[in-house]
C-alpha cells in the first residue's frame, strides 16, 4: 500500500519526445511518481526506458515535452543538477574508471562537503547497512561486473536522495541481500522518499512496487497495479504478445563426462582477486550445470580458467572428453568444441565499435573457416551473420550496424546465436541473462535448454537464482573460490541456495557441504 504524502507529485512528465536518427525512443511520454511511490518502470530492451531516465537525470534533454518537479516545472540541464534537487540514479552501464581507487570513483559526482568528510567510513557503514560489502581502498580494474555495480549504488545512497532511480539493483544479490534491499527500499519509501525502479526480474516488481508503467517501442503502454499482475501477465504487456516459458522435453541421451575439471587451483594475478581452492565438476553430455554465488568469489577467475585466457598449472586439470586442455589457449579450446558467452557485453564478448559482423568473425574464424591462406572469406562471414540475426530474432538495421548501437538484449542474443550456430560440445556461459528483458532471456535460455537436448554439455554461471533452477538439471555454488558439490535441482530449495551463497554453510575437508551451525 502507498504511503498517505502529499497529492503533489514529486516528478511529473508531460508529452516527453525523444527522436535519434531512424528512430523515436520516446513518443510522447506521460509520468507521474508520487511522494513514497516505488514506480516500476518496465519495458523490453530498446523499448525506451533508459532514454526517459537519462532525461529525467539531465544526461540528454528531450525534443518536447515538461518535467515538473515536486509540482514546479522545471529543466534538468545535467546530472549536477539532478542530484541537487534531490535525484540520485544508479545506471545499469557504469561510469567508473578502472585505475581508480572505489573510494575515489564515489568522491566523483557527488557533493565536495561528502567527497572531503570521512568517506571510507561513509563508505563501509552504507555498504554494511545495505548487505553491499566494499573495500574502499581496492581499484576498479580488480572488480567484477556485480562488485562495481555496488559502487553506483553506495555512491547514489551516500547522497541522501528525495528520489531514487535504480535500475537493475538486484542482479548480484542473493535472496536474503533482496529481502534486506527491499526492506530498505520500503523504509525509503515510508520516509517519503520516491523509487523510480527498472527491473526485468518480475516477481520483484510484484513484491516491491506500487505501481508500474509499461513502455513497448517508445511509448506508454499501460499502467498497472503489480498486485493485481502476475509476472507472466506483464512480460506480456510488455511484450505485447503471449510469451512461452522456457519448455524442457526429456530426450534420451546416453550422457557422459564431456568437461572434467580436476583439482583445479589457480592463484588470481589480482590483489584482491579470489583464488580457485580445488575446484572439481563435470558437465555431462545433454545437461545444463548451474553454478550459482555472489559476485567475486572466484567466478570471473573460473571463467577465465576455462576460456583459457588464464592457464592452469597442469594439462590434466582441465579435460574436454578424455583430452587435457589445461595449457591449451582460446583458440584451441574453440577448435576442441568449446564456446564461451562472457560476462561483459561489450569490451569482452563484442568489440563496441566493430560491425556485427566483424564480431560474428572475431569467435569463430577458426572453428567456422573463415580464414583461407591469411584473407577472411567476407561473403561467408556475413552470410553467417546474417543467419545469426534472423534465428536468434535480432533486431538491428543491417549487419554493418557496430555492437554498441545493439540494445542489451539484442547484442546478447547476437553473441548467444554467433556461439550456438557454432555446434559446440561444450558452452560455457556466464551471467547469460544479465540486464536483458524477458522475451530476450526467454529466448536464451530455452537456446540452452535446445543445445543440451541436442547432446551438447552446457554449464551457466549465474547470480540470478530464478534462471538457475529454471534450466539447470544440477546446481553448485562458488564461494570464496571453493565449489560445493553439485545437487539435483529438485532437491535442494531457494533459501537454502541463498544461505550457501551468503557463506551461511562451508565446505568439509571432504567437500560436502555443512552447516555452520
Amino acid at each position: 500500500m502507498l504511503p498517505i504524502m502529499s497529492k503533489t507529485p514529486m516528478l511529473q512528465l508531460f508529452g516527453v519526445t525523444k527522436r535519434y536518427p531512424g528512430v523515436i525512443a520516446n513518443n510522447n511520454v506521460d509520468l507521474k511518481i508520487m511522494p513514497g511511490e516505488i514506480h516500476a518502470l518496465l519495458g523490453e530492451n530498446g523499448a525506451g526506458k533508459s532514454t526517459l531516465v537519462k532525461y529525467i537525470y539531465g544526461v540528454q534533454k528531450a525534443d518536447s515535452g515538461t518535467l515538473e518537479w515536486c509540482g514546479k516545472r522545471t529543466k534538468i540541464n545535467n546530472p549536477k543538477m539532478a542530484r541537487k534537487l534531490g535525484i540520485g540514479m544508479v545506471f545499469q552501464h557504469f561510469s567508473l574508471f578502472d585505475a581508480l581507487t572505489v573510494k575515489e570513483n564515489i568522491s566523483l559526482g557527488i557533493s565536495s562537503k561528502i567527497a572531503n568528510s570521512d568517506l571510507d567510513k561513509e563508505i563501509i557503514n552504507i555498504s554494511k547497512k545495505y548487505g553491499l560489502p566494499l573495500d574502499p581502498d581496492r581499484y576498479v580494474h580488480t572488480l567484477s561486473v556485480g562488485e562495481r555495480q555496488r559502487i553506483e549504488v553506495v555512491r547514489c545512497l551516500l547522497q541522501d536522495p528525495s528520489m531514487l532511480i535504480m535500475d537493475e539493483p538486484t542482479s548480484v544479490l542473493t535472496p536474503q541481500e533482496v529481502e534486506l534491499l527491499f526492506r530498505t527500499l520500503r523504509q525509503l519509501s515510508a520516509d517519503g522518499v520516491s523509487i523510480l525502479y527498472i527491473s526485468h526480474k518480475l516477481q520483484e516488481i510484484k513484491d516491491l512496487c506500487h505501481t508500474a508503467t509499461i513502455m513497448r517501442m517508445g511509448e506508454v503502454v499501460a499502467t498497472c497495479n503489480p498486485d493485481h499482475e502476475t509476472p507472466h501477465s506483464m512480460a506480456e504487456m510488455m511484450m505485447g504478445k503471449n510469451i512461452s516459458t522456457p519448455n524442457r522435453v526429456e530426450v534420451s541421451i546416453n550422457k557422459s563426462p564431456a568437461l572434467i575439471i580436476s583439482d583445479l587451483s589457480i592463484q588470481s594475478d589480482q590483489s584482491y582477486g579470489t583464488d580457485l581452492k580445488n575446484i572439481n565438476f563435470t558437465v555431462n553430455t545433454g545437461e545444463v550445470l548451474g553454478i550459482a554465488g555472489i559476485a567475486g568469489n572466484g567466478q570471473k577467475e573460473l571463467m577465465a580458467a576455462l576460456s583459457g585466457e588464464v592457464l592452469a598449472e597442469r594439462p590434466d586439470s582441465i579435460k574436454i572428453a578424455n583430452e587435457p586442455v589445461g595449457l591449451f589457449y582460446p583458440n584451441q579450446r574453440r577448435q576442441a568444441g568449446m564456446v564461451f558467452v562472457p560476462e561483459e557485453r561489450l569490451g569482452h564478448a563484442a568489440v563496441p565499435m566493430m560491425s556485427l559482423w566483424e564480431n560474428a568473425f572475431l569467435s569463430s574464424a577458426t572453428k567456422m573457416n573463415f580464414k583461407k591462406n591469411g584473407f577472411i572469406r567476407v561473403a561467408d562471414v556475413k552470410d553467417y551473420t546474417q543467419d545469426i540475426i534472423k534465428k536468434f530474432g535480432v533486431k538491428t538495421p543491417n549487419i554493418q550496424n557496430i555492437a554498441s548501437s545493439l540494445s542489451g538484449g539484442n547484442l546478447q542474443k547476437f553473441i548467444f546465436g554467433r556461439e550456438i550456430l557454432q555446434n559446440p560440445r561444450i558452452i560455457v556461459a556466464i551471467q547469460p541473462t544479465w540486464g536483458v528483458d524477458a522475451g530476450s532471456a526467454a529466448v536464451i535460455r530455452q537456446s540452452l535448454i535446445d543445445l543440451a537436448s541436442k547432446g551438447c554439455a552446457v554449464l551457466v554461471i549465474s547470480q540470478d537464482l530464478e534462471e538457475l533452477f529454471e534450466i539447470s538439471d544440477r546446481l553448485s555454488v562458488i564461494y570464496d573460490g571453493k565449489l560445493s558439490p553439485s545437487r539435483n535441482t529438485k532437491s535442494i530449495s531457494l533459501k537454502q541456495l541463498g544461505l550457501m551463497m551468503g557463506g551461511v554453510s562451508v565446505f568439509s575437508e571432504k567437500g560436502a557441504i555443512e552447516n555452520d551451525g
